[in-house]
């Protein structure tokens, strides 16, 4: 629909009127051949019930139509109308292609956002202010909000459920492979390929959700770390759902006997600080501990990297 043609100041021509609906055209359409100008909700909803111009009644469809020409968009641009606010107390006379723009900002538009004078801070429509209740509405939001908690606590569920089917159908596949090449040890190497691929994925799929990390503090590094301190972080890594073929290797490679020549000695590592500050690390969750993974890390080269990965335990200065 357009808009009406008494809110112009002054005449309005009549190559700027809707014939279907005899007001000044809004987002206008025009047919292909005859030239015939629309409105373009009137056009369409005109066209959803017979495929002919309104006008001359010539065939058309809705792909058919186009803009209309730059001239006709400048005159209706330059057009003079009334503020739809004028009812609320505007006085304003604006150009048409400027209304939008006017509205937004008309402190007459009861429509306006404002925010609430009584303490609650919230943003409301001007017209609402006056029945405006701070504590129902607040009310309302946390009601609203607690609502939202719970359906994503439910999706998370639904979710956590999913993986752990997922993992579960996962260790069957590998189970059901590894005996079929116990049962045959001349079984073919594409066996054993896809039981390294299926490993392989299992454990990008760990990695990357565990959270990256970062270290502050490098000098804090405990490269000797006892059984007991070694139990609490493989206990955590099992927790993670660290895929179980690969926990003893890191374990093992949590201690720097087993590091890189790059980290195998202290001075080593104070001639490399610069160096392997470029790891890209992953937070083992709730312990002041990281993992550097060769999925990771492969622009580190070998001197830095292990396979799968290794553990690095802090005493403090991980985020």
């Amino acid at each position: 629909m357009g808009y009406e043609v008494t809110r112009f100041d002054g005449e309005v021509d009549e190559e700027l009127i809707c014939p279907i609906c005899s007001a000044v055209l809004e987002d206008p359409q025009q047919a292909p051949e005859c030239e015939h100008a629309f409105c373009s909700t009137c056009i369409q909803e005109w066209l959803s019930r017979q495929q002919t111009c309104p006008v001359d009644r010539n065939h058309i469809t809705s792909q058919q139509l186009k803009p209309v020409p730059r001239i006709l968009r400048n005159l209706l641009a330059r057009l003079q109308i009334h503020c739809d606010n004028e009812g609320f107390g505007c006085a304003s006379i604006v150009r048409l292609d400027s209304l939008q723009q006017h509205l937004q900002e008309c402190e007459h538009n009861p429509k306006r956002p404002v925010h609430c004078d009584k303490g609650c801070g919230m943003v409301i429509p001007k017209d609402e202010v006056k029945d405006h209740n701070c504590v129902r509405e607040l009310r309302l939001l946390v009601q609203n909000q607690t609502n939202k908690l719970s359906e994503q606590e439910t999706e998370l569920t639904e979710i956590r459920s999913q993986l752990s089917e997922h993992r579960r159908e996962m260790q069957m596949l590998k189970e059901y492979i590894r005996a079929i090449r116990i049962s045959n040890p001349n079984t073919s190497p594409s066996v054993r390929a896809i039981e390294d691929e299926i490993e392989n994925n299992e454990v990008v799929r760990w990695v990357n959700s565990m959270p990256l990390a970062r270290v502050t503090r490098w000098g804090g590094m405990i490269s000797t770390p006892d059984v007991v301190l070694q139990t609490v972080i493989k206990r955590s890594l099992l927790e993670s759902h660290c895929p179980a073929h690969i926990v003893a290797e890191l374990m093992e490679n949590a201690h720097e006997r087993n590091w890189p020549p790059g980290l195998s000695t202290l001075e080593t590592r104070q001639m490399n600080r610069h160096t392997y500050e470029q790891y890209v690390c992953r937070r083992i969750p709730s312990k002041q501990a990281v993992l550097v993974m060769a999925c990771d890390n492969a622009h580190m080269g070998e001197d830095f990297t292990l396979d799968p990965g290794l553990v690095m335990i802090f005493a403090h200065g991980i985020e």
